[in-house]
């Protein structure tokens, strides 16, 4: 019977010596889960109401929240010029101009001097600036909230002005022609507030049954327009121009393709693609087109005709600011950007404003 109970007990410590040792194991194992970091939310940012969602998440530092430059620029309708020599960036809204080096601690609003708290810097290849200095140069005024991690910015005044819809317009969710429609159109001849240039393509509205929503900018839909969002709008036309930039000439090349141009079916094209105004086929009727512009007085996106081959009007271009064409004339060539030199000034007719 000795021997039974010597075997007994030497399982007794042989258990005891398993648990002393799988305890500090699994305690280890639930501490080391214990202390796991939790991940820190997002923050979010609010414009008039609106969630915009950044190219990169904001990032605090020092208390600051630092955003991606571009999209806060023109979230808040400044238009941006960015210099990558100098790490410059400049800002204009209305009459506000900032101007503001990345990573200094001092930026210039309209020739005064503004202190930056925490300055911006560049990220995951993303130039961050302030959110907070920037908004409040631009006229807005920006809230923080902290249990939600939320930024409101509020825009400095919403337009307010009235417009007619020149042509059956949906009545989207977001500014965003894949967002959420209203069942109807806003017909022809209804009357809209608009609250807010969104981008160059759209407008915030309000209509006259209270509802909000945003519908497109192009000038096809409505009478509104404003210096600040024709000149968005011409600068997304030129850009879209230029992105056929090389693309062979042919005279008389069909309007229905983008392989070739002759000077009017480019003309034709971009103005179409970009802001849905439909122009005649060849410059002669073109220049019957909107309203005439002295040369002193041009803008980017005026039409510019020259006489050629014989005729009073032969050829057209877009003007394109800082005394430049974008045109197409030549085989060598196809469409290019080129000065407005004087030997084209000499051969000059007439300048049309379409939008």
């Amino acid at each position: 019977m000795k021997k039974p109970k010597k075997k007994h007990a030497l399982l007794l410590l042989l258990s005891a010596g398993l648990l002393t040792t799988a305890v500090p194991a699994y305690a280890a194992e639930s501490a080391a889960q214990g202390s796991a970091p939790q991940q820190t939310p997002p923050v979010n940012i609010v414009l008039d109401g609106k969630r915009i969602q950044p190219v990169a998440d904001p990032k605090i530092v020092d208390g600051a929240v630092l955003v991606p430059m571009r999209g806060l620029f023109e979230a808040q309708g400044a238009k941006l010029a960015w210099d990558g020599a100098t790490k410059t960036v400049t800002a204009t809204k209305g009459d506000a101009k900032l101007t503001y080096r990345l990573g200094e601690s001092l930026a210039e609003l309209n020739g005064r001097t503004l202190q930056v708290d925490v300055p911006g810097q560049v990220a995951d290849g993303h130039t961050l600036v302030p959110l907070r200095m920037v908004s409040e140069a631009l006229g807005s005024t920006v809230v923080w909230e902290e249990d939600a991690r939320t930024v409101r910015i509020t825009s400095a005044a919403l337009i307010g002005k009235e417009a007619s819809i020149r042509w059956g317009v949906n009545l989207r969710s977001a500014p965003d022609a894949e967002s959420e429609a209203a069942e109807e159109l806003l017909p022809a001849g209804a009357k809209v507030t608009v609250l807010r240039e969104a981008s160059p393509f759209w407008l915030e509205v309000s209509t006259e049954d209270g509802r909000t929503g945003y519908i497109s900018a192009k000038p096809k839909y409505t009478d509104y327009t404003s210096s600040a969002l024709r000149d968005k709008q011409a600068d997304e036309l030129l850009a879209y121009g230029m992105t056929f930039a090389g693309t062979p000439y042919e005279f008389g090349a069909s309007p229905d393709q983008t392989a070739t141009f002759d000077c009017s079916s480019f003309v034709k094209r971009v103005f179409a693609d970009t802001l849905g105004i439909e122009l005649p086929r060849v410059s002669y009727d073109q220049a019957k087109e909107g309203q005439e512009v002295k040369i002193e007085d041009l803008r980017k996106g005026d039409l510019l005709f020259f006489g050629a081959r014989g005729l009073d009007i032969g050829h057209v271009g877009i003007y394109a600011g800082d005394n430049q064409i974008l045109h197409t004339y030549s085989k060598k060539y196809g469409v290019r950007l080129e000065a407005f030199s004087d030997s084209w000034k000499e051969r000059f007719v007439t300048a049309r404003r379409v939008f």
